[in-house]
């Protein structure tokens, strides 16, 4: 896998992040062309637990998706960890393991424990320095400097922007490598967060359909100034929309012919996922074991 995401920010152009929730999304994604992928927490919730982004995943949740994923893709994954799952000592751990499965930036924000989506009402937020000492133990928990730490601040819809923009300044100063300010609300915050950073870490735009920040293309997120752009439940949303159609469908005719010109067929299917290689793979081993030893040493 590839964890040279931190080179690949030192270069021009904003790096644009789909969200995934599974090796397949992910194995999409990567086919399509992307150059990191983003592991959103609400996309598990859904997905994995047909739940809200209201806290209810756990830590080894995560690990566990994020290692199916990085064991299938080369792409440097951005992992959203919440907060951390709990506390400063959480939070090590937290790095620790998703460091060991495979992330390439770990997220961690400010919201209370249990959090809930960063475009929901009702948000609130820990006090700066506790973040801040958070962030500090995730840096040391980390093994590799490659490894990199993502700071994220939900205090726009609880403090306002200047608070914000202020323990995001806080957050920077222990050392952390990017920064995503959560929710900004118009392209008038959104330049006012960039200025403040310009130049000094990577700001993340996060780009949620019907949520509180406007929707904006990758290449007007990188006049902003952002230095990554992430997309992280369209997946989930694009998807939930196909199969509302599809099983409505199914349903009402007892049959997938009115969607096969929207579909994989049994070999399209397998031809994506790589299964020919995959049989290929494994017939030269089957072929090995067949073979007799030859040149054997003789014994003593």
């Amino acid at each position: 896998m590839s964890h040279d995401l931190r080179s690949r920010l030192a270069r021009p152009g904003i790096v644009l992040a789909p969200g995934v929730y599974d090796a397949f999304s992910a194995l999409i994604a990567e086919q399509a062309g992307f150059e990191a992928l983003y592991l959103s927490g609400a996309s598990i919730a859904y997905t994995r637990l047909g739940r809200s982004d209201v806290g209810l995943t756990t830590y080894t949740e995560v690990a566990d998706t994020l290692a199916r994923i990085t064991e299938r893709v080369s792409l440097p994954v951005i992992v959203d960890a919440d907060t951390g799952f709990g506390n400063a000592l959480n939070a090590m751990r937290t790095v620790r393991g998703l460091e060991r499965a495979g992330a390439a930036m770990i997220q961690l924000e400010d919201q209370t424990f249990p959090k809930r989506c960063g475009h929901l009402d009702g948000k609130s937020v820990v006090p700066a320095a506790e973040m801040a000492g958070k962030l500090k133990a995730a840096l040391d928990a980390r093994v590799s400097s490659s490894t990199l730490i993502l700071a994220r601040t939900d205090a726009v819809a609880v403090e306002g922007l200047e608070a914000a923009l202020d323990r995001a300044e806080r957050y920077l100063e222990t050392g952390v490598d990017a920064l995503f300010i959560e929710a900004l609300r118009t392209p008038e915050q959104m330049d006012a967060a960039c200025r403040r950073f310009k130049g000094r870490a990577p700001l993340l735009a996060n780009m949620v359909e019907g949520g509180k920040t406007p929707v904006q293309s990758a290449a007007e997120l990188e006049r902003h100034g952002f230095g990554i752009a992430i997309f992280p439940g369209g997946t989930a949303r694009a998807v939930a929309h196909v199969l509302q159609g599809y099983y409505a469908s199914l349903r009402g005719h007892g049959t997938t012919a009115p969607w096969r010109d929207r579909m994989l067929d049994f070999d399209e299917l397998n031809a994506l996922i790589g299964t020919p290689e995959l049989m290929r793979l494994g017939s030269v081993y089957a072929a090995m074991a067949d073979t007799p030893p030859t040149d054997l040493p003789e014994g003593p």
